[in-house]
């Protein structure tokens, strides 16, 4: 099947975008340097097309009731701060794998539902079989775009080019989004930084681009954002976390709320009952103290002897460091040796992220 192109792909093509399969789509690596870019964005702003996202609203009688039984987390929080908060959340199947990780908004007309893009087809299919016992409809909404614009100076710089926005977007807190006409602009991110995701009708979003880009914001790639979000402590869906690993065990416990015993979601049982025998592994950041780039996949030992796995690994261009997510043992300590090319090599076992706001986190 041949790959999709996003309405920025043309754009993409014209600033000399290196375009690559990703998902299904076909989007932009870098446009010349990925360390620029990663940099770039850490210490002033950049912007992504993440327009391969899948955007789903959701409305009808049923609408809350479905997603309280939908995800783990409860978006019944949402109604306590109003239209445009948003939840991070995960869908999970019967035995509490994670079918995929996702953000819902609360809209005026019910909610919407942001997913991955390399899981569109398998989670509307889920969404879809899901509800059947609900008085519910669902839309993708395949005629918006979505542009990430992220760093330290990212929202001054839209409010310059949107002074119409400035009023909405000062009073806009973290996790928080609102309405401007057909145009969502959402206080979220995948990179540890400040910034907007904003989702625009996609006639206009190679306008908004060039807007951006003259007004000083730089363009972003595939792989600026994954050592971002590395750098950042974030999970990555097919790596991180996937339909075999449970919250508990990648670091998501924080999105599944149990505090309502009635509220019976998807997966629930299967949770509880892997929450109170033993959880075996944990999420923990590792920071390679001998020479070497610690990759996914690679093996992690443990002072007992166990064995754990790097989940994502990279050189960190923010720290000058090699660092990973790693999924290990739960008796794993301070210090465990991962094996690289058959060579052990000692690791700092750290809590996450590495990097928030363009500092250092971990001691």
């Amino acid at each position: 099947m041949e790959d999709l192109k996003t309405p920025l792909y043309d754009t993409h093509v014209q600033y000399q975008g290196k375009m690559v399969s990703f998902g299904g789509w076909l989007m932009p690596l870098h446009y010349g340097s990925q360390l620029q870019e990663h940099l770039n964005i850490r210490e002033s702003a950049g912007v992504f097309d993440v327009s391969h996202m899948t955007i789903v609203d959701i409305e009808g009688a049923h609408a809350r009731k479905f997603l309280r039984f939908l995800i783990s987390n409860d978006v019944a929080k949402l109604e306590k701060v109003g239209v445009g908060k948003a939840l991070y959340s995960a869908m999970l199947n019967a035995d509490a794998g994670i079918v995929d990780d996702l953000i819902v908004y609360l809209m005026p007309f019910g909610y919407r539902v942001v997913v991955n893009a390399g899981t569109r087809a398998k989670d509307l299919a889920w969404i879809e079989q899901q509800a059947q016992n609900f008085q519910i409809t669902f839309k993708e909404r395949k005629d918006l775009c979505i542009l990430a614009v992220q760093g330290p100076k990212a929202i001054e710089i839209v409010k310059s080019i949107k002074p119409e926005w400035q009023e909405k977007l000062a009073g806009l807190k973290i996790f928080q989004a609102c309405l401007e006409g057909d145009w969502l602009l959402a206080r979220t991110g995948y990179t540890g930084e400040d910034g907007l995701e904003i989702m625009c009708p996609n006639a206009q979003a190679p306008i908004f681009w060039e807007q951006l880009l003259a007004a000083g914001v730089k363009p972003a790639g595939l792989g600026a954002r994954d050592t971002l979000r590395l750098e950042a402590g974030m999970n990555l869906y097919g790596h991180d976390m996937d339909d075999t690993i449970h919250p508990y065990e990648c670091g998501m416990a924080w999105t599944v709320d149990l505090s309502d015993p009635e509220r019976h979601f998807f997966g629930r049982a299967a949770l509880e009952a892997k929450i109170n025998s033993s959880l075996a592994f944990k999420q923990v950041g590792l920071v390679l103290e001998d020479k070497g780039i610690l990759r996914e996949g690679l093996k992690v030992i443990n002072h007992e002897g166990d064995v754990g796995v790097i989940t994502s690994g990279t050189f960190s261009p923010s720290l000058k460091l090699s660092v990973a997510i790693a999924r290990v043992p739960l008796n794993t300590t301070d210090k465990v040796q991962v094996e690289i090319r058959g060579e052990l090599k000692s690791a700092r076992v750290v809590k996450l992220p590495f990097v928030r706001l363009g500092k250092q986190v971990f001691e």
